[in-house]
């Protein structure tokens, strides 16, 4: 009885390819094209992928995604601000901010259609006799006024700080966790306007959300053990000019700042077995103070 002669093996994906060499995860025969490397010999395809599958993706120290190093938050938070700039000048097709001499379109400071539209103000009687403001239903200024400014030069001095600040605590928190930290400090800031500032005094800013950014990076870095002694001083430096240069809101610089610092320590101290958890469950108690804060304030304009 004559024995049949060996077959030579074919790659199991291209079967008129003849190899040697099998997936060191399945024994089945790959060829050049089908081999990926691993740390031992070569795996197929389908292989490589279930192992893909089954491997957890890197998480920061406080539990965000890797991609936080990235910082496409705090590029998007940008590109929306300066958008939100170039809507502002645009609003002001009559020229009213030229003539009233504060630059076309609010460009060395002044007010604009839009800022009008979206700063935090109490409570107010317009020029056309109408009224409005927080106070009166307008609810939507307590976040449209962080990503409006009143002028360009403010609006790159909070840009430049959002830059330094946000790309490090982006990737320290990752995305989701930076951007919740972001809108509850400057909603925050807001909210402070609010509750202590003339009731007809618009506000308008991302500055109330930097300074959440400044206290929280600070109670971060103690957190990781790293040296926070430059921050001090530039914090310093921002509070000193939030109580001597004239036009700036006291109240939405302290408010964000307080928010900031809460957002800070339910991030950085959440118990690492559910923080997750605690994450949520702690930022929602600071949203939910806040939007009683409001409604306290509210009744007390109102009633």
């Amino acid at each position: 009885m004559n024995e049949s002669p060996p077959t030579t093996p074919v790659c199991y994906r291209h079967p008129d390819r003849e190899t040697y060499v099998r997936c060191t995860r399945c024994d089945r025969p790959i060829c050049p094209d089908c081999m990926r490397e691993a740390s031992v010999g070569h795996q197929c395809p389908e292989c490589v992928n279930e192992g893909r599958r089954s491997v957890r993706p890197a998480r920061t120290a406080f539990g965000g995604g890797e991609t936080g190093r990235h910082g496409y938050v705090t590029k998007v938070l940008i590109g929306l601000n300066v958008l939100m700039m170039l809507l502002s000048i645009a609003s002001d097709r009559g020229g009213d901010a030229a003539a009233g001499g504060s630059g076309f379109g609010g460009l060395l400071g002044g007010s604009t259609p839009l800022t009008d539209w979206g700063s935090v103000l109490g409570l107010a009687v317009f020029s056309d006799g109408t009224v409005g403001g927080v106070a009166d239903g307008d609810w939507y200024r307590l976040v449209t006024a962080m990503f409006l400014h009143y002028g360009v030069v403010h609006l790159l001095l909070n840009m430049w700080a959002l830059w330094v600040l946000g790309r490090t605590l982006e990737a320290a928190l990752g995305p989701l966790r930076f951007l919740a930290l972001y809108l509850i400090a400057g909603l925050g800031g807001n909210v402070a306007v609010y509750l202590f500032s003339p009731v007809n005094q618009p506000s308008a800013g991302a500055s109330t959300a930097i300074f959440g950014l400044f206290a929280a990076i600070f109670v971060i870095m103690r957190r990781l053990g790293r040296d926070t002694s430059a921050i001090v001083p530039i914090l310093v430096v921002n509070l000193i000019f939030t109580f001597t240069v004239p036009g700036i809101s006291i109240a939405g610089h302290l408010g964000g700042l307080v928010v900031g610092a809460l957002m800070g320590l339910v991030l950085a101290y959440a118990p690492r077995s559910r923080r997750t958890l605690f994450q949520a469950a702690g930022s929602a108690i600071i949203l939910v103070a806040l939007i009683g804060a409001v409604l306290v304030r509210t009744a007390a304009l109102t009633g």
